[in-house]
């Protein structure tokens, strides 16, 4: 395949606008990977930073659920995070990159997610940084940078590994907390792409009590295309006595909480039975500040609770074979992304993710 001289990149160049930007692609170093973009999920994150650049990134390529064929590579690059070779032509993903220098990294590897200085390709500052985000025509894999030969997965599940992998972290801090069963009732607040995909993996470990909690009663409809047994919505005043009602008046035994909204936070304490769990996942961005009440949520309760933050490299890893998984049982996962756009459309794509009309928003060539 021939490489061209320069690409376009979609560069956030301030809140809400989006320029399409021509670049140069420079030679290619001996570490380095370059890619040709099939693909990239609009993750929330993404969404926030167009909205009013919280995280002071701007100007910045955004793009980090993305996904492409190999175009060329450095003489030095020959396996993948897993040790898997790799070749021109073939499928990959990139995942987090800690820093490898902060106390976490050296003294607590067991939760490297929590670096402070690790990297993510789509979410680099500056024009330096404009081949490495996904959303252009062509990516550039820095040395050092964390990538995943996923040739056997086809593009929009490939685009679904990144959120995948924020579901399968989730799914283990859970696990230590509590113990999935077939007969468990799992409560998921929030049907998102987020909530939706952690849904799916419930049900793909066998829990057959699942109840999709949300306000929109399309995106319930579809959590039970994916898994969920019953459905509430989270807006109806009646909403945690219809899920006691469900739960044989005692409340969730496990409650997943994927919203970013603080009201619906403080709802979802209400929904835990006691001796329950709860895992919050839902707040990658401060939007402020939830309450609840120390004596009837917790103490009362005897709550176990825990909180989820990204992912480590080897969760990446178990979410190509959850999606497998669950495209082999027939849930439709890939219909998750709803909407697609090109390139030079991006503004409309941001925009049609903030309407929350859609479910995953994709920039797809």
């Amino acid at each position: 395949m021939a490489i061209p001289a320069t690409c376009k990149v979609s560069v956030l160049v301030e809140p809400k606008k989006m320029d399409l930007i021509e670049v140069p692609i420079p030679p290619l170093g001996d570490d380095e990977i370059l890619v040709k973009v099939e693909g990239c999920g609009i993750c929330g994150t993404d969404v926030h930073e167009f909205k009013g650049d919280p995280f002071g990134f701007c100007p910045v390529q955004l793009g980090h659920e993305g996904t492409g064929e190999i175009v060329a590579l450095g003489k030095n690059v020959t396996k993948d995070f897993t040790g898997k070779p790799l070749k021109v032509g073939d499928k990959i993903v990139t995942g987090l990159k800690p820093c490898g220098a902060c106390d976490t990294c050296r003294f607590h590897p067991e939760i490297q997610e929590l670096c402070n200085g690790g990297e993510i390709f789509g979410l680099l500052p500056g024009p330096s940084h404009y081949l490495n985000g996904w959303f252009g025509e062509y990516m550039k894999v820095n040395a050092g940078g964390v990538v995943f030969n996923v040739s056997d997965m086809d593009r929009d599940l490939r685009i679904l590994i990144e959120p995948a992998a924020v579901i399968v972290h989730a799914v283990e801090q859970a696990k230590e907390i509590f113990n999935f069963k077939f007969n468990s009732y799992v409560l998921v607040q929030g049907c998102g792409p987020i909530g939706l995909l952690l849904l799916t993996m419930v049900r793909c470990l066998g829990v057959r009590n699942i109840i999709a909690c949300d306000g929109d009663e399309n995106r319930l409809g579809f959590a039970k295309r994916l898994g969920a047994r019953y459905t509430v919505n989270g807006l109806a005043p009646d909403a945690t006595e219809r899920v006691k009602e469900l739960t044989g008046g005692e409340g969730a035994e496990m409650v997943f909480q994927c919203t970013g909204s603080p009201k619906a936070a403080t709802k979802a304490w209400s929904y835990i039975r006691r001796g329950g769990s709860f895992c919050e996942l839902g707040f990658f961005t401060n939007n402020g500040d939830t309450t609840y009440n120390p004596h009837l949520d917790m103490c009362n309760k005897q709550v176990k609770a825990t909180g989820s933050w990204t992912y480590q490299a080897k969760d990446w890893v178990q979410s190509f074979d959850f999606l497998k998984e669950a495209q082999e049982r027939g849930l439709p996962v890939t219909d998750l992304i709803t909407h697609r756009y090109s390139l030079d459309r991006m503004n409309e794509a941001m925009e049609m993710n903030i309407s929350m009309k859609g479910l995953k928003i994709a920039y797809v060539p």
